[in-house]
C-alpha cells in the first residue's frame, strides 16, 4: 500500500478508534453532571475506574457501551454488503445482527445479544422489525434522541470526502430508526465524518458542512454552539456556557437523569429543537480547535449524555487528524479491555470506500458521455 492510500486507512482508523476512545472515557460518568464528575474523578483526563470502584464489570477502564457496538454492527453491515445502503438493506441486515447474534458485552463480561444491553429507543428498531414494519418510516413513533446519531459515522466512512451524499445516505437509512431532529442529526454527523476524512479538511469546513446540510432547530442550535465556542479557548471554561446555549434548543431537562422519557419532551417531534449531543461535540471541537484530546475530554467532562457526546467528537477528530493522532497505550486499552481489533474493519472500510467511489466516478462519466451524446 502506498502512503497516498495510507491516508484514508489511518484516517478510518482513527475515526473508529477516537469514537470507540470519547465513548468509553465519558462511559462511567454518562448521566452525571458536571459537579458530580468533578467531586469524584476531578477532571477526567483519562480512561479512568468505574464509578464504584468495586465494581469489576460495568463502565470503566476503557470498557465502552452500546454506541461502539451499533457503529461495528452497522460497518459489518456495509463490508458484508459491498455497498451502499438504504433503508431497507440497513433494516434486513442490522437487526439480525444485534438480536440474534451473540457478542462480547464488557459491561455485562458475557457473550449476548446486544438488544438485551440496548436503550429502549434503540430496541425500538427490533419491535419494528417483529412487527414488519416499512423501514422507511420504521422510526415514526420512536423516542427523538441521539440513538442513530450514535452510531452514524460509518455512513461517512463509506461516503468518504462526499460530506453531501453522506447526508442523503444518513437520512435515508436512519428512517428507520429516528424521526424529526434525531434523524436530522444522525444525518449532520454522518456529514461531518465525510468531511473530517479529506485531506484538507479543517474545523471550519466540518462546521460549514454541517451547517449547509443542516435543517430548522439542528442548524439554529449549531450555529449557536459554535458562535458561542468561537470565543471559548478552555474546554473546562467551556462546560456551562455551551450548557446554557444548548438549553434553549434542548428537549431534556437539567435533571435529566431522573426526567427523561415520559417526564421530558423527549417523544415529540420538532422543527426548533435539536438533540445535545452532536451540537456540543461540534463545539469541543471548536473550543480546542480539533484537538483529539481536548474534544473528548470536553464532551466527557461536560456531563449529561458524555459518552455519546465524547463518542461524536472522537470520531470527528479521529477521522480529521488520523490515529497518529491517538495515545497508543488508549487503542491498546480499548482493545484489551473490550476484546476487540478495529484494525480489520478499518482495512475493509477503506476498500470499500475507495471501490464505492471508483463506481461512482465511472458512473459520473458514463452520465457525461450520455449529455455529451445530448448535445446542447
Amino acid at each position: 500500500m502506498t502512503e497516498r492510500t495510507d491516508l484514508l486507512l489511518k484516517k478510518i482508523q482513527g475515526c473508529l478508534y477516537g469514537g470507540a476512545i470519547g465513548d468509553a472515557m465519558g462511559a462511567p460518568a454518562e448521566w452525571r453532571m458536571p459537579d458530580e464528575i468533578q467531586a469524584r474523578y476531578g477532571y477526567i483526563t483519562d480512561l479512568v475506574e468505574a464509578w464504584d470502584e468495586a465494581n469489576t464489570r460495568g463502565r470503566g477502564h476503557g470498557r465502552y457501551t452500546d454506541d461502539s457496538h451499533m457503529v461495528q454492527l452497522l460497518c459489518q453491515c456495509y463490508i458484508e454488503h459491498g455497498d451502499h445502503l438504504d433503508a431497507h438493506e440497513f433494516f434486513r441486515r442490522l437487526v439480525p445482527k444485534m438480536a440474534l447474534e451473540d457478542r462480547w458485552v464488557p459491561e455485562r463480561g458475557r457473550h449476548m445479544p446486544l438488544v438485551e444491553r440496548l436503550f429502549y429507543p434503540e430496541k425500538w428498531l427490533y419491535n419494528r422489525w417483529l412487527a414488519n414494519a416499512d423501514p422507511r418510516n420504521a422510526g415514526v413513533g420512536n423516542m427523538v434522541n441521539c440513538g442513530a446519531a450514535m452510531y452514524a459515522a460509518p455512513v461517512g466512512i463509506v461516503n468518504a470526502c462526499d460530506p453531501m451524499r453522506a447526508y442523503a445516505e444518513a437520512v435515508d437509512v436512519f428512517s428507520a430508526h429516528q424521526v424529526s431532529f434525531g434523524l436530522e442529526a444522525a444525518a449532520v454527523q454522518a456529514t461531518c465524518v465525510a468531511e473530517a476524512l479529506k485531506p484538507d479538511a479543517s474545523i471550519a469546513s466540518i462546521i460549514d458542512a454541517a451547517l449547509t446540510v443542516a435543517k430548522d432547530g439542528t442548524a439554529d442550535c449549531i450555529a449557536a454552539i459554535a458562535d458561542k465556542a468561537s470565543t471559548l479557548t478552555d474546554w473546562r471554561e467551556a462546560i456551562a456556557p455551551l450548557r446554557d446555549v444548548m438549553r434553549e434548543y434542548d428537549t431534556s431537562p437539567d435533571d435529566a437523569k431522573t426526567q427523561r422519557g415520559n417526564g421530558s419532551n423527549d417523544w415529540t417531534p420538532s422543527r426548533e429543537h435539536s438533540i445535545e449531543e452532536v451540537p456540543i461535540a461540534l463545539g469541543f471541537l471548536i473550543v480546542t480547535d480539533g484537538d483529539f484530546e481536548g474534544t473528548i475530554m470536553g464532551g466527557t467532562n461536560y456531563g449529561r449524555d458524555n459518552d455519546s457526546i465524547a463518542g461524536m467528537g472522537g470520531a470527528i477528530a479521529g477521522a480529521l487528524h488520523g490515529i497518529d493522532a491517538l495515545r497508543p497505550e488508549w487503542v491498546e486499552q480499548i482493545n484489551s479491555a473490550n476484546r476487540i481489533d478495529l484494525k480489520p474493519i478499518a482495512a475493509d472500510m477503506a476498500d470499500l470506500a475507495r471501490a464505492l467511489q471508483a463506481e461512482q466516478f465511472a458512473a459520473a462519466q458514463d452520465r457525461q458521455a450520455a449529455f455529451d451524446a445530448l448535445g446542447g
